[in-house]
């Protein structure tokens, strides 16, 4: 489906998202957790309406720095947010969805609490079997929004990586080979960080021709063994948010 005819939603939205033509912004930030959402929407946005609720799936859009930003959840793995990413996209008339979200690091260079920047996607998912391309298909980020990204990082000196995620279907700790024996052969290629969701976005956007970045907070080290507590989670995560904000 190309963009430039993609279908108006309606008035009825979409079966996943309630949200009517105009009421969501060109560019949306994506959690996977709604409640993740809604904090965003509530701490950093000015003239708050939500547009969405569908299975709890909250989506809401203001003005940050007199700009019109969306910012909605995704929920967990590949399948759901290519649901939600390719309704934005397609119906919605979305340009750009920043992913953020939290991740494991696969390797000592990242540290918890490091933002990392999802330069290209690698995975075990079968998600781009759908495009029948008879090869493995390695989605990237749209570079303008990665090197706004990035620079944006550099300007608050928050300490950031940039390369390779791996998106899994399978949260490691629950792996049937067990929590160490699957990771380790992507780190050795280069994925220093793993995460769920990047690479159907990714693919997502590539097909309709749209714009995407997955940025990401490091909250559990596979490495250390060191994770996020509770309480680090609620203030760990607002530099990526800043960074994100900064350039949405």
């Amino acid at each position: 489906m190309n963009h430039e005819t993609s279908p108006d939603c309606g008035s009825q939205g979409t079966p996943h998202n309630a949200g009517q033509q105009g009421q969501v912004a060109p560019v949306v930030l994506m959690p996977g957790d709604p409640l993740r959402a809604r904090y965003v929407a509530e701490r950093y946005l000015d003239k708050v309406v939500q547009f969405t609720g569908i299975r709890n799936m909250l989506g809401f859009t203001g003005e940050y720095g007199g700009k019109r930003v969306s910012v909605m959840g995704s929920g967990m793995g590949g399948p759901s947010m290519g649901i939600y990413s390719f309704e934005l996209f397609s119906f919605y008339k979305v340009e750009s969805i920043i992913r953020i979200g939290t991740c494991g690091g696969l390797t000592a260079a990242v540290e918890v609490g490091d933002l990392a920047f999802a330069m290209s996607a690698s995975t075990d998912s079968n998600y781009a079997h759908q495009y029948g391309l008879g090869g493995n298909l390695s989605p990237v980020a749209d570079f303008s929004l990665l090197e706004r990204g990035v620079a944006a990082a550099r300007a608050r000196n928050f300490r950031h990586w940039v390369g390779s995620v791996f998106s899994s279907d399978i949260f490691s700790l629950y792996s049937a080979l067990g929590p160490d024996e699957g990771w380790r052969k992507w780190a050795r290629m280069g994925c220093a960080v793993t995460d769920m969701e990047c690479f159907a976005l990714y693919c997502n956007a590539a097909y309709l021709g749209k714009k995407a970045l997955t940025i990401l907070t490091c909250s559990d080290s596979n490495v250390s063994r060191r994770e996020m507590s509770a309480e680090e989670r609620q203030t760990s995560l607002e530099p990526m948010f800043e960074v994100a904000l900064d350039i949405a």
